[in-house]
């Protein structure tokens, strides 16, 4: 299967979880089923500076972020921790996560929300 990148469902959520601003949201899989009920979200994502995600809870899933690009600040269970270009960050279930863009450039995030 080849998915072109006009046939992806582009999303852009603001006040993402009560964080400031909105986010852009690609979805690179369409169809959960696509994911052989193992997740829901396959997804390409943009925050842009001074936006983020707001801290929330996983609760029958995990989701995994890798940093294509730009800066970050990654709330991990209540800790700041800052990310960049190359980073992966984990949230496994009944843990809690969010993030920030700091800098200049788009903080462009690939995700996965793989169920437990």
């Amino acid at each position: 299967m080849i998915r072109k990148g006009s046939d992806r469902i582009v999303e852009k959520p603001q006040r993402k979880f009560g964080a400031p601003g909105f986010i852009t949201v690609r979805q690179l899989i369409n169809d959960p089923a696509e994911l052989n009920g193992k997740g829901r979200v396959f997804a390409h994502t943009t925050v842009l500076p001074g936006n983020g995600i707001g801290y929330h809870v996983h609760v029958g899933d995990a989701e995994i972020y890798y940093v294509y690009s730009g800066k970050g600040e990654y709330n991990d269970n209540g800790t700041i921790v800052p990310i960049e270009a190359g980073d992966v960050t984990f949230c496994p279930a009944g843990s809690g996560h969010g993030v920030m863009c700091v800098g200049d450039e788009p903080l462009e995030l690939i995700a996965l929300i793989l169920y437990e």
